[in-house]
């Protein structure tokens, strides 16, 4: 198959269900790939027996898709420092806590303001925001944004937390943050953010478990 005929990889967040997932290669977990379908239904109620994929408990614990009252503000805040600015949005974070906990000279956890764009060098922070796996920090050099990456697209089940979705499959039917990365993204999958289809961190607050992935 060339490039001009290859099928795009969707991902249709269904009202009050599962992920409807077409044409995806690649699917795994931290035990490494998954069996993958034509078209695949994924579980995002958190009560699938199994889980990764949907079997209809949606249907009997009362998953509402909705976005809920509460959720943190969708706005970005640019903080410009002498080598880069970091661009971010609380809105469309899922706490994985990659940035904190791996370069708290930046991103100080618990400070205001919170980012730090001088605290470490350019590369350091370039490299440390192209890890942010929800898309909601990016950075820009000499005014040029940077934000997406390349790779196949690929969904990895994250363990006890949500898909990280990169590759840039097409999201259907749902709105973006402000600034929001449409290559990669973070989907919940336990049934409780707040943000849905995007996770907002409620896993870890809810415990959710998935021990098999």
């Amino acid at each position: 198959m060339t490039i001009e005929e290859k099928i795009a990889v969707r991902i249709t967040p269904t009202k009050n269900g599962p992920y409807k997932v077409e044409f995806l290669d690649n699917l795994s977990n931290r035990h490494g790939k998954l069996e993958v379908k034509e078209t695949m239904w994924l579980c995002r109620c958190g009560g699938s027996t199994t889980k990764p994929y949907c079997s209809g408990a949606h249907l009997k614990n009362g998953f509402n898709s909705s976005k809920l009252d509460g959720r943190v503000e969708d706005r970005r805040d640019n903080h410009e420092g002498k080598e880069v600015t970091i661009h971010d949005n609380r809105g469309i974070c899922a706490h994985i806590g990659f940035c904190t906990d791996e370069l708290p000279a930046v991103f100080r956890l618990g400070q205001e303001p919170w980012v730090d764009p001088d605290g470490a060098s350019g590369d350091r922070i370039v490299a440390q925001v192209r890890r942010c796996p929800s898309g909601a920090l990016s950075y820009s050099l000499h005014n040029v944004e940077f934000r997406d990456r390349e790779g196949e697209p690929t969904i990895f089940v994250s363990q006890n937390g949500p898909y990280f979705v990169t590759g840039g499959p097409e999201l259907l039917d749902t709105e973006r943050g402000e600034g929001a990365s449409t290559e990669h993204f973070a989907l919940c999958r336990c049934g409780g953010s707040k943000n849905k289809p995007f996770c907002d961190g409620t896993h870890w607050y809810i415990n959710f478990n998935d021990e098999k992935n």
